[in-house]
């Protein structure tokens, strides 16, 4: 049975960041089956966004910004609420994965890391604080933030600038549920693990595909198909009493 046949979206307008490909593709895709009307933001892969928003319909509309920069990150939201109107729900999905090698030189550790916290925990928590402002204009809304099992295990001392920025993304996230839960604002993280995307593919050639499967549970690496339905239902409020939580959609990683 379809999963997409118990969740109603076709009332909610929503952003999904870094939408062009990957977890935000398949995230945008979930949530059109459902009804929802996207905003398929990217940053520089018009074509790419593009063919995402006329393939799920529902008046899916692409929008550019550079999460690295706060003043297009800031026109982002303003452009999106100025088409939309509203905003029901925003799914900060964006990320990278840059390397921060303690044996590298100063400048390229310190380069990489603050672009991993620019782009991981800056543009979501700015995202955040516009969406907290418009949500509470409107009685409420619903924030979906994509962190990552590196938060609460750490990564490999390549990564470990990646780890800190997801884990930040953690703690923002549940300070938005505990600050403003009574005015309906809901906001929930997302855990996972490997994926199988562009992003991860970076990873796995440097370490091995055995090395990410190894370190699961399961005998197959996640594809972004089986995280999208997880955040279908957030979105559409059936699990809102689960604000604040993390949901460890990493195949198994803390218990293998």
């Amino acid at each position: 049975m379809n999963f997409t046949m118990h969740i109603d979206l076709s009332k909610q307008k929503i952003l999904v960041t870094g939408a062009s490909r990957g977890l935000g593709k398949a995230i945008a895709e979930q949530l059109a089956a459902s009804g929802a009307q996207v905003a398929v933001h990217y940053h520089r892969n018009y074509e790419a966004a593009n063919r995402v928003a006329k393939s799920i319909g529902h008046n899916a509309q692409c929008f550019q910004a550079d999460l690295c920069k706060p003043v297009e990150v800031i026109q982002l939201f303003a452009n999106i609420t100025a088409e939309f109107e509203k905003l029901d729900c925003i799914i900060n999905n964006a990320g990278v994965s840059l390397r921060t090698d303690p044996e590298g030189t100063d400048i390229d550790w310190s380069d990489n890391w603050s672009r991993n916290m620019l782009i991981n925990l800056h543009s979501v928590g700015l995202l955040c604080k516009k969406a907290i402002a418009h949500f509470k204009e409107r009685g409420g809304g619903r924030i979906i933030n994509i962190s990552s099992r590196a938060a609460f295990r750490g990564d490999t001392a390549d990564y470990m600038g990646y780890a800190a920025s997801k884990a930040g993304v953690v703690a923002l996230t549940r300070s938005i549920a505990r600050a403003y839960g009574k005015e309906g604002i809901k906001a929930f993280n997302i855990a996972p693990g490997f994926v199988r995307t562009d992003m991860a593919d970076v990873f796995i050639k440097q370490y091995g595909e055995a090395y990410a499967v190894d370190d699961i549970a399961l005998p197959q690496l996640t594809e972004p198909k089986d995280v999208a339905p997880m955040i279908c239902m957030l979105a559409s409020g059936l699990a809102d009493h689960a604000t604040g939580c993390t949901i460890d959609m990493n195949a198994g990683s803390y218990v293998h």
